[in-house]
């Protein structure tokens, strides 16, 4: 069986709520990433936090996303 075809199997064999908490888990990856890029590089970020911090607490939102997304991959 070739690659293509084992994949589309495994696609078409998802059932609805499978494919519901696929995509949510997409998009918590996309929302945790973006924030995280948002932290580190926003020059009014609204909470006073000195540079450093943020940068950690930016790194931190985004190894959790990337910690995430290797979950999902895993799940599925």
């Amino acid at each position: 069986m070739s690659e293509r075809s084992r994949y589309r199997n495994i696609r078409e064999q998802k059932s609805p709520k499978e494919r519901f908490l696929l995509v949510i888990g997409i998009v918590f990856f996309l929302l945790y990433f973006v924030l995280g890029m948002f932290v580190i590089f926003w020059k009014d970020f609204p909470m006073d936090m000195p540079q450093g911090y943020r940068i950690m607490f930016g790194v931190l939102l985004i190894v959790y996303a990337f910690f995430r997304f290797i979950r999902l991959l895993q799940k599925n």
